[in-house]
């Protein structure tokens, strides 16, 4: 008789096998979801940088700013961007314009509105950016 021990594994260190990968895998995934999020934030400077370039054409050629009405309409009568960005993670929208100046915003919607550290970016007509967290404080970070 042969005194090795038997090859394969017990039900109880499968058990800790399984319980060692959901405790990484908890672990894991709400790092793995921030880092999405913030790579997202790009579709939303990118919408955002495109509507100003948009509107700079569009005023100099009507001598004034597009207004929210406009924005999907096909230039040379308005800005032709959609009021949703492409991956469907912003909704932007036109907040003030007229002959002077323009303020847009990139609100975050869809899985993206979980992204309460930077929920809604703004630019205007000088090119200042900002944005804001869900609580509508100041998110300086954001367009970093």
């Amino acid at each position: 008789p042969s005194s090795a021990a038997p090859l394969g594994s017990t039900l109880l260190e499968l058990v800790v096998v399984l319980a060692v990968t959901a405790l990484l895998a908890s672990l894991a995934f709400p790092a793995y979801r921030a880092h999405v999020l913030r790579t997202h934030r790009v579709d939303a400077q990118a919408a955002l940088l495109a509507l100003a370039a948009a509107q700079e054409r569009f005023h100099l050629r009507h001598l004034r700013y597009a207004s929210q009405s406009e924005l999907g309409i096909a230039a040379p009568d308005g800005l032709g961007i959609a009021s949703i960005t492409a991956d469907g993670r912003y909704r932007l929208a036109i907040d003030g314009a007229d002959a002077a100046t323009f303020t847009a915003s990139a609100l975050a919607s869809g899985p993206q509105a979980d992204d309460s550290a930077c929920r809604n970016f703004r630019i205007d007509a000088r090119g200042a950016r900002s944005a804001t967290d869900a609580a509508g404080q100041a998110a300086p970070r954001c367009w970093n």
